[in-house]
């Protein structure tokens, strides 16, 4: 079940507050269908709002707080293609100006890319075998895959 959509206001203050603009099929997502949960893998993750059972101990929770330091999400994304596997760790440089979507199981990430090239794609990282790498060109897709799976 999806959580309730977020309001603009507290939308446009997140893209504020990170100095960024979220690809336009994320935003109407989370503005016009839900925020999290339900979705690929472990599901969405929250854009604004930790998790109720936010557990120091999960990877996860570690990852989402990551991401909302302050200037990491503009910072420009790296990578200018697929940097194959393993990569190891750590692999933080690796995901600047990305936001991390949704956990794939045993430190593997879903990341939607913010800007540069790849901007709006959706990006998996695996340190230990995959590597990170393109996974679909845009959240829709994404998230239509997946519930056409489902």
């Amino acid at each position: 079940m999806l959580g309730p959509p977020l309001p603009e206001g507290e939308i446009r203050a997140f893209e504020a507050s990170h100095g960024i603009r979220l690809p336009a099929d994320y935003r109407s997502f989370v503005a016009e269908v839900g925020d999290g949960p339900a979705g690929p893998a472990h599901g969405l993750m929250p854009l604004t709002v930790p998790r109720a059972d936010v557990d120091d101990d999960w990877a996860v929770d570690e990852e989402w707080r990551d991401d909302r330091r302050p200037g990491r999400l503009a910072e420009p994304f790296s990578l200018t293609g697929p940097r194959p596997g393993p990569i190891g760790a750590p692999t933080e440089g690796l995901t600047r100006g990305t936001l991390m979507l949704a956990e794939d199981g045993c430190a593997m990430f879903f990341r939607l890319v913010l800007n540069g090239p790849h901007a709006g794609q959706i990006w998996h990282l695996d340190p230990d075998w995959g590597g990170f790498v393109p996974h679909a060109p845009d959240f829709r897709t994404w998230y239509m895959d997946w519930l056409a799976a489902a």
